[in-house]
């Protein structure tokens, strides 16, 4: 090994080297490998594979070539780099589910939707598609630059001549350093209808543009959900789309229904969708799904979503979109090189960058043709003359003694150019007859009618924009094709309410706070008297049912604690339990202190500003506050009312600020006040008295009513009821201490709970124990005294009570078929 000379190194600063050199890098990838051209939209392995088969005369009409041959052609002469990427860059350009307008027509298997991988290049063959000759027509008529490929051994094309706007037409996508393009495709005649309107005027408005190309239009069609991302992105350059299968409902037997896939949005794998979907039914993450399939086929995607009976296929079908790939979002990024450099643009500038681009291809095409006419008419000038002259000429010939004295000749004596000169000698024989005579004069006359045309092209900037419109003009007529993708006016994010059905559902609460919600149809109707049903299962012996209540799974439920806070919780967020379920406990849906247990539950639909919300205390407190006052809870809860040490929140319902309300204790007293009788107070309040208590009494029961005539209904804790007409009950000031509602005998036990009722509605009861039943208030013999015992409702065993009831409103009614206990 020679020792190395200190003097002939020179020292480098590896910080300075490594910059240099991953600048290099860099630029080599975005220029060289990952990010189009604006002008004709390819990347330069698109480019090369379309330039190489067009070198193979590999055209749309001709016969196809085995792909193996274009990828050896293209990785050979242009792109030394695996063949495995020259050849997928094939695939995707055959591929219709990718490409809007296919730029290499395949014969064999390219893959498909679903994800399958195309053939080995040596079983398919391709040649270029019509559409993807405009983008090398001219080519060779120097309309553009040409550069030595990677061994200087031969040239290729700098950029395509072409005709068709194809980096919006096809779009692209690709990741380079430090940045990435997704251009989403577009429909050709609305591309075209947009350059049209910029060719007429150059400063249209955005607008004006998306009037005649609206959005993007995928070759997979779907539903583009809005235009507020397309409008930013075509003005800034990014933006976010949403597109969503398109899908319609079908009816399968006579109470079923079916959701029919049939579009999808662009890049989502067809198989990979069914799988997830059909792993979130399984996972029970999206319920109503009885079977799904694939029933797709050449004509189309065609899935099929079987539902359940009684299922709605609005829920289920908003379910998908928000959990599956059936819904997606495009990134817009509208990303190319501009004149050897990476820039963001918006749809306007890559509008005129392609007139731009047009207009220097047909201006240098002009040139290209004008030298050429312009050599042509030099040739048959001569010939011309020579015709003018013929028998000179051919004595002239005739006396030459080789074909240079002829041409010398023919120079010396008639002035001819070499060019005429060697023309003329070439002529044959059967031109100096009449009729090719005529033939060359009026050849003469056409391309001087040529000539002048080009050098008008080349003089007025407006009959050059003319060409360039005919041009796109014939493109669009040849080429274009219906929009496929739908563009819908988004309604904004999907709620959670969308993904839930709307019904009304039964609420049951314990006293050690679990909490379960059940359909109304899991309870039929029985007749009073009966042994009811199991309702709910207590955890343990010492735990009972203590609340009841029915309400839409849309509502908001306000969960007050007998300590005066109030908690906000939507219904649909309870846990869904079937009759018999145990339910879960309510300490893991509210962050309840310690020492809170849940007194009383309102379902609201919103809050209504000329509503109010009062509240009771188990010791005869009442207060009325605004509803709006409780549209504003935190996590941690709020204060509804202030409560007395000792003294617990009992019942609160919803009022109108006109009805009169009743107080119904323990001991069977009731008191009938009117609402405006309490005045509207602040959260913190404590209220004022509603009914004198007593020793030994309690309040039980909050009931409000209007105007309409109803009956009070109470409840015993041995089962036993009646209905009393209100009229029974005399409005009095609150603060008395009422007077008798029903008898609390040894056989009824104490009064556990009273409602408002009327012909047509229907109760559900529910024990300690578990047991419910369902009775219609009809059937309860409607009583004239105040003090009567009542009627039988529910057989109670001897260590069970009745814990609560809940009023049915007769448009909740709907007939069950369970089975009696």
């Amino acid at each position: 090994m020679e020792n190395i000379n200190p003097s002939q190194t020179n020292s480098i600063n590896i910080e300075e080297e490594m910059k240099s050199s991953y600048l290099d890098y860099a630029m080599s990838v975005i220029i060289g490998r990952a990010l189009p051209d604006v002008r004709d939209g390819l990347k330069p392995v698109h480019r090369r594979v379309l330039y190489a088969m067009s070198e193979l005369n590999n055209v749309y009409n001709k016969p196809h070539k085995k792909s193996a041959r274009i990828v050896g052609e293209v990785i050979g002469k242009y792109h030394p780099h695996g063949d495995s990427a020259v050849y997928d860059t094939i695939v995707r350009l055959a591929q219709d589910f990718s490409m809007r307008v296919p730029l290499v027509d395949g014969q064999g298997n390219f893959g498909s939707i679903d994800g399958d991988s195309p053939a080995a290049m040596r079983y398919t063959e391709v040649r270029m598609s019509r559409v993807a000759g405009e983008l090398l027509t001219d080519l060779d008529k120097d309309t553009v630059d040409f550069q030595p490929n990677y061994d200087d051994s031969l040239s290729e094309p700098v950029v395509l001549p072409t005709r068709v706007p194809n980096l919006l037409v096809n779009g692209t996508s690709g990741i380079a350093v430090g940045m990435a393009t997704n251009i989403p495709p577009h429909n050709l005649g609305e591309v075209i209808d947009a350059l049209l309107l910029m060719l007429e005027n150059p400063s249209v408005s955005l607008p004006e543009l998306m009037e005649v190309m609206p959005g993007p239009d995928f070759p997979t069609a779907g539903m583009i959900c809005g235009n507020s991302g397309i409008v930013q992105a075509y003005d800034s350059g990014r933006g976010v789309i949403r597109i969503r299968a398109k899908l319609r409902v079908e009816p399968v037997g006579k109470d079923r229904e079916a959701l029919i896939v049939e579009e999808l949005p662009y890049q989502v794998n067809k198989a990979r969708l069914i799988v997830n979907i059909a792993k979130l039914v399984n996972d029970k993450k999206i319920t109503g799904i009885s079977d799904l399939r694939d029933e797709s086929s050449r004509e189309g995607i065609r899935i099929v979503i079987e539902l359940k009976r009684g299922e709605s296929s609005e829920v289920v079908e908003n379910n998908l979109y928000k959990m599956t790939a059936m819904q997606t979002s495009f990134g817009i990024n509208l990303l190319a090189i501009v004149d050897g450099q990476p820039k963001v643009m918006s749809l306007s500038e890559i509008l005129s960058h392609f007139i731009a681009h047009r207009r220097e291809v047909i201006r240098r095409r002009t040139v290209f043709e004008l030298a050429k006419a312009e050599r042509r008419a030099h040739i048959l000038e001569g010939l011309k003359v020579a015709l003018d002259n013929l028998d000179k000429v051919i004595s002239l010939i005739r006396g030459s003694s080789s074909p240079g004295d002829a041409k010398e000749a023919l120079i010396t004596a008639l002035e001819f150019t070499e060019v005429q000169a060697q023309a003329i000698l070439e002529m044959r024989l059967q031109r100096l007859t009449a009729l090719e005579r005529d033939k060359i004069l009026e050849e003469y006359r056409e391309i001087l009618k040529l000539i002048e045309s080009l050098k008008e092209i080349l003089d007025s900037e407006q009959v050059l924009k003319e060409v360039i419109k005919s041009e796109l003009e014939e493109i669009r007529n040849s080429y274009a094709t219906e929009r496929l993708s739908e563009i819908r006016e988004w309604m904004g994010d999907f709620m959670m309410e969308d993904l839930i059905p709307e019904e009304q559902v039964v609420i049951t609460a314990t006293r050690n706070r679990f909490i379960k919600r059940t359909s109304l149809d899991e309870y039929r109707s029985q007749a009073r008297g009966g042994k009811g049903r199991r309702g709910m299962t207590t955890r343990t012996e010492e735990d009972a049912i203590e609340y009841l209540f029915t309400a839409s799974t849309h509502s908001y439920l306000l969960v007050f604690t007998n300590k005066g806070r109030m908690y906000w919780l939507k219904v649909y967020k309870i846990p869904s339990v079937g009759a018999a379920g145990k339910g879960r406990s309510i300490v893991n849906l509210l962050n309840l202190a310690e020492d809170e247990l849940v007194a009383d539950l309102l379902a609201v639909s919103d809050f209504d500003p000329e509503s109010f919300v009062v509240t009771v205390s188990r010791k005869g407190y009442i207060k009325k506050t605004g509803l709006e006052a409780f549209s504003r809870p935190r996590t941690s809860g709020i204060i509804a009312c202030a409560v007395d040490e000792g003294d617990d929140l009992l019942r609160v319902e919803l009022t109108g600020g006109e009805s009169d309300i009743i107080l119904c204790t323990l001991k069977g007293k009731a008191i009938r006040f009117s609402e405006s009788d309490i005045r509207a107070m602040g959260r913190t309040a404590r209220g004022v008295k509603g009914i004198s208590l007593r020793k030994g009494d309690e309040l039980v029961s909050m009931c409000v009513t209007g105007q309409d005539q109803a009956d009070l209904l109470s409840v015993t804790e041995h089962g036993y009821g009646k209905r009393t007409d209100l009229d029974a009950f005399r409005s009095q000031r609150r603060g008395g201490q009422g007077v008798i509602n029903i008898s609390t005998s040894e056989r009824n036990g104490n009064c556990v709970a009273n409602v408002l009722t009327e012909d047509g509605d229907e109760i559900i009861l529910i024990t300690e124990k578990g047991k419910i039943i369902r009775i219609d208030t009809g059937t309860i013999r409607r009583t004239a005294s105040r003090s009567a015992q009542g009627v039988k409702l529910i057989g109670v065993d001897s260590d069970d009570r009745v814990a609560d009831l809940s009023l049915i409103e007769p448009e909740e009614v709907v007939d069950g078929n369970e089975e009696e206990i």
